[in-house]
């Protein structure tokens, strides 16, 4: 039973070592030294216009307005005392919703009881 499964075994490998030879390439093609120079691109044309931000006070709050083609989306809000915080139009209706952290705004912490006393 050993020498059955010794010999499929050396069966399976000299066919995989036969078939780790290099293809023959088709005929009428050439190998290539190094790859073909990329096309520029415009990277302003790829991240599109860049927002209008208008800068204003109101009282003690510093605020960052953000408009695209001149219809405002986002304003940042910096407080003078306490953090930062960043008011969204997700709709486009005007009405603007909180979100602390930009990066992840519709994650929700999992608050689970695991012990109680």
């Amino acid at each position: 039973m050993r020498s059955v499964l010794a010999v499929m075994l050396l069966s399976a490998a000299f066919a995989a070592g036969a078939q780790s030879q290099p293809r023959p390439l088709p005929p009428g093609t050439t190998p290539l030294d190094r790859p073909p120079p990329m096309a520029p691109t415009d990277v302003a044309h790829e991240q599109g216009p860049a927002p209008e931000v208008t800068m204003r006070m109101d009282g003690d709050n510093e605020i960052a307005e953000y408009r695209m083609k001149g219809k405002l989306y986002m304003m940042r809000v910096k407080p003078k005392n306490g953090p930062a915080y960043t008011l969204m139009d997700h709709k486009g209706d005007g009405s603007f919703t909180k979100q602390d952290h930009t990066l992840t705004p519709n994650t929700s912490v999992p608050q689970w009881v695991l012990l109680e006393f």
